[in-house]
């Protein structure tokens, strides 16, 4: 992990305040290749928060329709496969399967108005080969 790895995702009004956006983006591990990283990012008011989009049940994306992240009161995230809800604010699983465990946290931060990913190293869109 890069600690001073700094990299704009999106800008924090293209998600919608209490709304959650998931992306696929594509880091560089240890030995310089790279491997894709799905996250979702949480928006509420001015706060962000970051999860890798697995739950800790069995490891499938939280989505179960393309960025279609929290519960039907839209105040947890819940995994569509199983129904697991988690806290927005901590990851921690309150009620389903996993129930006491929590997703893993993604550092986040927001600097001149974009939502950054901090110390993780990503393949910018240049880098990658045209396809």
């Amino acid at each position: 992990m890069q600690p001073d790895a700094i990299y704009a995702i999106c800008g924090i009004n293209d998600i919608p305040s209490r709304r959650a956006m998931g992306f696929h983006l594509m880091v560089v591990d240890d030995e310089g290749g790279h491997r894709p990283w799905s996250i979702v990012v949480v928006r509420w008011g001015k706060q962000v928060f970051g999860y890798a989009n697995k739950c800790p049940h069995n490891s499938v994306n939280l989505d179960w329709n393309w960025n279609e992240f929290l519960d039907p009161y839209g105040i947890r995230l819940m995994c569509g496969k199983h129904g697991s809800t988690f806290e927005l604010a901590t990851g921690r699983c309150v009620e389903g399967p996993c129930k006491g465990g929590a997703l893993t946290p993604i550092a986040l931060t927001v600097l001149d108005g974009d939502i950054c990913v901090v110390g993780m190293p990503l393949v910018e869109d240049d880098a990658l080969p045209n396809e």
